[in-house]
């Protein structure tokens, strides 16, 4: 699939498409839960996590990222994502909205390929960073 993104009219700064997902629910990890096969309690089950001592059921980390990662779908097309690293900052709980977003900080060339390299984040409706992570694409 061809690159959605030109590498000569890409600069250093640009922001990535902004996805929003608004009141994450318990039936989003449920699906997800059901979609990946992570049925940990942790992410469904009310009564296992008040019992562990935690006020609800949060999002998987995954999901979270599953959700971040349609930044790079968007700008670039789901075939030209070279590398996409995450790492989990803080949960993500029932009634959460998140902005997902992104920014390019760098181009450069590897094995014949243009590429355009960046940073993405995960942030809950107060400005706390859920996940943060790093992305390469494939520009044309």
């Amino acid at each position: 699939m061809a690159s959605k993104i030109r590498y000569g009219s890409v600069k250093i700064g640009d922001s990535l498409p902004t996805v929003t997902i608004d009141n994450v629910s318990r039936p989003d990890f449920v699906r997800y839960a059901g979609a990946s096969g992570d049925f940990v309690p942790l992410h469904y089950d009310q009564t296992f996590v008040e019992a562990a001592g935690i006020p609800t059921v949060f999002a998987q980390g995954m999901w979270t990222a599953g959700c971040l990662s349609r930044c790079l779908t968007d700008y670039a097309g789901a075939g030209n994502v070279r590398r996409f690293k995450v790492r989990f900052a803080r949960q993500v709980w029932p009634g959460d909205t998140l902005t997902c977003r992104g920014k390019v900080t760098g181009k450069g060339e590897n094995d014949g390929e243009k590429l355009v390299e960046g940073e993405v984040e995960v942030v809950n409706q107060k400005g706390e960073a859920t996940v943060r992570g790093n992305f390469a694409v494939v520009a044309a």
